[in-house]
């Protein structure tokens, strides 16, 4: 389904499991801030509703989306987190930044999963335009950084349920 047609965030909060045990760490971009700002605000709102504390949760804020890697590194060296919930905006411009900046914060943070065994999550817009991120932070397709927050819950979960034994994992 074409994403132009649907609100992205919408999820069955029940299968969403508790997040109160959880420490997470979020890493937010300043650039296009009115963007990333409701970002944050999804996403903590999230993390909150579904049990997580707010002692348990860092944020830290870097100048730019190229930087998130480099703030999630910090913060998983630093810090006991469960899960690292990236941040940012990036809009297309005249150039192909856009490009080099998306791919570099995707593979960073796939590494950064790799390498720590820690959920590392993508919560980068990479849209064409002002309004495609303003529909993506709040608008009519939802919030990214509510997006964000699921996924960090639920990978968190499954890493629980893997280090309990559990024979039921997902669905």
């Amino acid at each position: 389904m074409a994403s132009a047609l649907s609100n992205l965030s919408e999820y069955n909060e029940d299968n969403v499991p508790s997040a109160e045990k959880m420490a997470f760490g979020i890493v937010v971009a300043e650039w296009n801030r009115h963007i990333t700002k409701a970002l944050l605000d999804g996403c903590v709102q999230t993390l909150l509703r579904h049990g997580a504390t707010e002692d348990n949760l860092r944020i830290a804020q870097v100048p730019g989306s190229f930087e998130l890697t480099a703030g999630a590194t910090v913060l998983g060296t630093e810090l006991r987190l469960d899960a690292i919930i990236c941040l940012g905006c990036v809009i297309k411009g005249e150039t192909n930044h856009d490009e080099y900046i998306n791919h570099a914060v995707a593979t960073g943070l796939t590494q950064l999963g790799i390498q720590t065994g820690k959920p590392h999550i993508f919560g980068l817009l990479t849209v064409l335009n002002e309004q495609q991120a303003l529909d993506r932070a709040g608008g009519r397709h939802g919030n990214k950084g509510v997006e964000a927050a699921v996924t960090a819950i639920r990978m968190v979960a499954l890493k629980y349920a893997l280090r309990h034994d559990l024979r039921k994992i997902g669905f």
